[in-house]
């Protein structure tokens, strides 16, 4: 498995991702089909600008897998900090294999070894039990649960938050549990 930037090709991965009713039933359903061209374009410009690292998962050679995406939020609130968020899609055909946990630890060690982004937040929604385990196995800790805004849509979710320099994240990393 193997990770790379996004690319203007990968709006057919998009529309199987955000506009299938499946795919995104933990994120409030799907996503309307117009304006997924340009959301691709929008992430291709942040990427090749270095603003977010959004990565495809690339499996079996070349085979979209998926993403894994991790950028900053301006803060919202007078006094805010920016925060840093990750969070990750995989087709349902590669569901159930480890690519998403795999994807997440690969984009935290480079968080790691590039001393970017600060602490990492996750929001999963509180019924998404394959991705709030992914936040557990990997040394998330779980802040308490939250409405947050995806998409216009207010969702219920668990915030989970990891600071990838930790050595308790290297430790994981490397394939120890604690």
């Amino acid at each position: 498995m193997r990770l790379r930037d996004v690319q203007l090709g990968d709006v057919d991965t998009y529309v199987r991702m955000r506009c299938d009713p499946v795919m995104m039933a933990e994120l409030g359903g799907p996503l309307p089909r117009d304006g997924i061209e340009a959301k691709v374009r929008r992430d291709v410009e942040d990427a090749t600008a270095d603003r977010a690292w959004i990565q495809m998962i690339l499996v079996d050679g070349n085979t979209v897998a998926g993403n894994v995406v991790l950028w900053a939020h301006d803060p919202t609130s007078p006094g805010e900090q920016p925060m840093s968020e990750i969070g990750w899609m995989v087709l349902p055909e590669h569901q159930g294999r480890g690519v998403a946990k795999a994807a997440v630890r690969m984009l935290l060690r480079r968080a790691r070894d590039e001393r970017r982004w600060g602490i990492v937040h996750a929001f999963p929604g509180v019924a998404n039990g394959p991705s709030n385990g992914i936040c557990r196995s990997l040394g998330f800790t779980l802040i308490g649960e939250q409405d947050t805004e995806f998409a216009g849509r207010v969702l219920r979710t668990r915030h989970w938050q990891i600071d990838p320099s930790a050595e308790e994240t290297a430790h994981r990393d490397k394939g120890g549990e604690r």
